[in-house]
């Protein structure tokens, strides 16, 4: 096959236009990285070396000389923020929203970052002013996170239902828990005014929003209790069956206490036993064993938590049936039951906890809402040592 002579010329020119481009791209790498400032290279320099206080000051003068640095600009801030330094990233952010040579662009991702050092500062209002003037920008969704959480913080449940029915996913089953609870809140505070009317509104959306809203079943219950209406009370708690019997135990005294004013003490009784049957709970097995303690005495309460233990042996159950043992055994045998449950009373300190299924929290006491990562209904009323045994 020939080769034509015009390709044995083209040959030596793309190679000289190949050097040239290298020789181009090399000179500007140059050029750019004799522009930077010197701090800037010290800064990489002590990050290298694992001295991020001293990187962190050359950075800083790196801004000082060079204003231009908008990135530089936006990574310090948040470095001070996630370092707890909100002065120092508020400083910065504030600065960036004031210029007038930073893109549309910029310019909403600077407000941003100035409306949550706010809101790591608790400035609430300020961080509030700051994400409702972005809403209706491309940085709309951001903005309504920030902000319910804000308005959940603020405990202004009114705005958190709105702004959580503005949101993309608001249709989602984690925002109709969320929102249903938001109206339960408004449904607790008027109650505790004195204002049944609205608490009834109130729990009547909170079931339009979520079918299965436990809390809005209990706290129904307790509105028709409070209006000496117990049938209907315990209609309400006896639903929480159906939607999660986890939360049974919550219910529990509430039907013993109705059951016990309508004079049908037994129907109660016999409607718990046939729960914790069906639903092993420490708390459930508790209110029964507290039951036959005051009704029945110390060996009823023992046989009701020897034969649960052999269903479910548990820590817990164990104490309490060391608890009854110690009151139905002779005077001379209650120093060594007493001993065993001592020793076995300072490890169930350990397993009676709640836990929340999101971050694994814990604390004695039930929460609607976790106290540390703020999920709704993470926190089931199921003691730590359960968690072993159900699945």
């Amino acid at each position: 096959m020939e080769i034509e002579f015009w390709w044995l010329l083209a040959l030596p020119l793309f190679f000289a236009l190949g050097w040239l481009a290298a020789r181009i791209d090399i000179r500007q790498v140059v050029k750019e990285s004799r522009s930077l400032p010197r701090s800037y290279l010290s800064g990489l320099n002590f990050l290298l070396n694992e001295q991020p206080d001293k990187a962190i000051d050359a950075f800083v003068e790196a801004v000082r000389i060079d204003p231009h640095t908008v990135e530089l600009h936006f990574a310090l801030g948040s470095l001070f923020r996630r370092r707890g330094e909100t002065d120092r990233a508020i400083r910065i952010h504030q600065l960036l929203v004031d210029r007038e040579d930073l893109s549309e662009e910029q310019r909403l991702q600077a407000l941003g970052e100035l409306g949550q050092d706010f809101l790591k500062a608790g400035l609430l209002d300020r961080a509030e002013a700051v994400f409702v003037r972005l809403r209706g920008t491309p940085a709309n969704d951001v903005a309504l996170r920030y902000l319910l959480e804000i308005y959940q913080q603020e405990k202004d449940w009114a705005k958190a239902i709105d702004v959580a029915q503005a949101l993309p996913q608001h249709e989602s089953h984690l925002w109709r828990t969320e929102v249903a609870n938001f109206h339960c809140e408004l449904a607790a505070a008027a109650m505790a005014n004195s204002r049944p009317d609205e608490a009834g509104g109130h729990l009547e959306r909170a079931f339009v929003v979520n079918p299965r809203s436990v809390r809005a079943s209990l706290l129904l219950g307790d509105l028709h209790a409070a209006n000496g209406d117990d049938e209907a009370a315990l209609e309400a708690w006896k639903r929480v069956e159906n939607q999660n019997p986890i939360y049974l135990s919550l219910v529990a005294e509430r039907v013993m206490e109705a059951y016990g004013r309508r004079g049908l003490v037994e129907q109660g009784h016999q409607l718990l036993s046939a729960w914790l049957s069906s639903h092993a709970s420490l708390d459930l097995l508790d209110e029964l064993f507290h039951w036959e303690m005051e009704r029945e005495g110390p060996k009823a309460a023992y046989e009701l938590v020897r034969e649960e233990l052999r269903r479910n042996p548990t820590l817990l159950g164990l104490d309490k049936l060391l608890e009854a043992a110690l009151l139905a055994a002779p005077v001379e045998q209650r120093g060594d039951i007493e001993l065993v449950k001592q020793l076995i009373h300072g490890h169930t300190r350990r397993v009676a906890r709640y836990r929340c299924d999101a971050c694994g929290f814990k604390a004695r006491q039930f929460h609607w809402r976790c106290p540390a990562c703020g999920g709704w209904e993470t926190y089931p009323p199921r003691r730590t040592e359960e968690f072993d045994l159900v699945p």
